[in-house]
């Protein structure tokens, strides 16, 4: 099976982005610094990739990490910023849930911590706010 698909100019490819890639676009988000042997460490222990190339250039990626069972979590769903607006982010999540709608079996739980101000955008795919009725705050820790 072909795991590249060309979407107009755009390449995706289910498969994981270069270390230096994935710490590249990070920074262009905002989101800091991070050791590459952590980083490539990380990425090597995922579940799931996905892509998106503007010819050689990583412009988006989204991944899955957890135990392939009862936990699944939506990490790092990143565009570059100027190509943000573009619906690349829906691409994304589009292809993640295909991955989820055949790897994760009824009891299984999937998780996210969506960006701030970036809440509704996972809302469209039927992810729940916390805290809720039956659900407190998602809490993380920071080291």
């Amino acid at each position: 099976m072909d795991k590249t698909v060309h979407a107009n100019k755009y390449v995706i490819s289910v498969e994981s982005p270069k270390t230096e890639e994935f710490l590249c676009l990070r920074h262009k988000v905002g989101w800091g610094e991070l050791d590459y042997n952590l980083a490539q460490t990380s990425l090597n222990n995922s579940l799931f990739h996905i892509i998106v190339r503007d010819k050689s250039q990583l412009i988006g990626m989204g991944r899955i990490v957890g135990d392939g069972a009862m936990y699944f979590y939506i990490q790092d769903v990143i565009v570059d910023p100027d190509y943000q607006g573009a619906g690349l982010g829906s691409i994304l999540m589009d292809h993640i849930e295909r991955y989820l709608s055949v790897a994760a079996k009824k009891g299984a739980t999937i998780g996210l911590l969506a960006a701030k101000g970036k809440e509704a955008f996972y809302l469209r795919y039927g992810y729940l706010l916390r805290p809720n009725d039956m659900l407190g705050n998602g809490m993380c820790k920071f080291i």
